[in-house]
């Protein structure tokens, strides 16, 4: 059975930083590609971040682009997502996806097959 869960979310000024953390068990993790997605009130799901199996490819939302780092450690199952500089307009739940097959960092939801339950991050002004 596989899980997905993230961690790390929480209250934070604006201009400061928050690592979240994806645990995943159950799939070859080390095969395929992670993606964050967040979601604020009343709006869509949105791709933020995604990085292929080796890390050595990494797409990001224009929104976060220079702000956000994704990195992974296949050895402990696990993507993290630094997020830096972080605005009010940051605040949503995070989530983090994994792909059932293929290593393709895609910023399409529905490309992923196991999502987490969220993390909340706030980011006051």
């Amino acid at each position: 059975q596989v899980h997905v869960e993230e961690s790390g979310g929480g209250l934070v000024q604006a201009g400061c930083s928050l690592k979240l953390s994806c645990a995943a068990s159950g799939l070859s993790f080390s095969s395929n590609a992670m993606g964050w997605f967040r979601q604020a009130p009343g709006k869509e799901r949105e791709f933020v971040a995604a990085i292929n199996w080796s890390g050595r490819s990494t797409n990001y939302a224009d929104s976060v682009r220079g702000r956000f780092t994704i990195s992974r450690d296949n050895a402990k199952n696990t993507v993290y997502l630094q997020m830096n500089s972080l605005k009010p307009e940051d605040t949503a739940i995070y989530y983090c996806a994994a792909k059932r097959y293929g290593e393709y960092p895609s910023a399409v939801p529905r490309s992923y097959d196991y999502w987490g339950q969220g993390t909340q991050v706030t980011v006051s002004s």
